[in-house]
């Protein structure tokens, strides 16, 4: 069993699921466990998410209690006072999800850090989650946002829009322990957040990507894209994802980089490495290649330097071409703005 949950969400009026907060998802639960909630619900078996009541919340408090689950039966019991929809997001094995509650409880899998990045099957999910317009009031239909406009101003209020998107911020659903986030909409839910990570004001975390932590965020890091420890993000700096034109390759920055501010990469980098400020490296980018005299010895596509350790690259102020030496300096962190307590 990959993994199981209690949710609790926003459908729109056609009851379509819009958003799913899960509080306490479970990865790889007891057998017992879900057993007792698929006969308290009658779910089938498989990968299913199922529907439920507040007046079905008490039987199934009680089997998930009986099945040596306290936490989860805490929950099922606080759910019979809901007002809200209600679901429980039984994940068998992990296929390519079916729907909206599998795919948030895979988001939500990925920023509690019961998973890394690239380690379970989020294919074919975006279309399956609605665009949604986050407002002081909850998710609401883009297509319904006219009328509960209307109906706001009419009762009096004003309905405020955050933004519109399929991805919720990470920190209304789950805030890990330990980091630090200057401007929370810049988290994506389905971030994952290693302890001793700091997201500064203009730093930015996609879904099913993030750091090892600890490390300070500056730039973006783009879908897929993993940040190892010790390393840093300069301001503006950007890393290329699978979403934008990185392909099937699999992006990551190593321990103890520095990528400098407005610089960025699109291909891998092993650990120790340092991209000179404002340098942005393409695959296919023509690098010299310098010994430790500084002298030439040959010229290579940036790809084949993919995944190096020690690598300094920098653009020559004189002729202007991107040159690769050995990284002889060391990467400290800031102990003091990395604090975290």
């Amino acid at each position: 069993m990959l993994s199981f949950a209690l949710g609790i969400g926003t459908q729109n009026t056609q009851g379509d699921w819009l958003e799913i907060y899960y509080p306490a998802p479970l990865f790889q639960p007891d057998a017992a466990l879900v057993d007792a909630a698929r006969q308290a619900l009658g779910a089938p078996a498989g990968n299913a998410a199922v529907s439920f009541l507040p007046e079905h919340c008490a039987a199934l408090a009680e089997a998930l209690k009986a099945a040596g689950a306290p936490e989860q039966a805490e929950i099922a019991a606080a759910f019979a006072a809901s007002t809200r929809p209600l679901v429980a997001t039984f994940l068998d094995t992990d296929s390519a999800p079916e729907n909206a509650p599998e795919v948030y409880l895979k988001l939500h899998l990925l920023s509690h850090r019961l998973v890394t990045p690239h380690q379970l099957d989020l294919s074919g999910m975006f279309g399956l989650l609605r665009n949604v317009a986050w407002t002081n009031e909850g998710a609401i239909d883009v297509d319904e946002l006219p009328a509960r406009r209307l109906k706001a101003r009419l009762e009096g209020r004003a309905l405020s829009v955050d933004c519109v998107d399929k991805f919720p911020k990470m920190t209304d659903y789950v805030v890990p322990k330990g980091i630090r986030i200057g401007d929370t909409a810049r988290v994506r839910l389905g971030a994952y957040l290693g302890e001793g990570t700091t997201v500064m004001h203009e730093g930015f975390v996609n879904f099913n990507a993030g750091t090892e932590g600890p490390g300070m965020i500056e730039g973006r890091i783009s879908a897929g894209v993993m940040v190892g420890k010790g390393s840093d993000l300069g301001g503006g700096c950007s890393t290329m994802g699978t979403l934008s034109g990185g392909g099937n390759i699999v992006i990551k920055v190593g321990e103890g980089c520095l990528i400098g501010a407005n610089a960025g990469i699109g291909i891998p980098l092993g650990d120790r490495c340092t991209v000179e400020a404002g340098l942005y490296i393409t695959a296919g980018a023509k690098v010299t290649l310098l010994d430790d005299q500084g002298q030439e010895v040959k010229t290579v596509a940036a790809r084949e330097l993919a995944g190096q350790d020690d690598l300094l690259l920098r653009r020559n102020s004189q002729n202007g071409r991107i040159e690769c030496l050995t990284n002889k300096s060391a990467i400290a962190l800031n102990e003091a703005l990395h604090a975290h307590n």
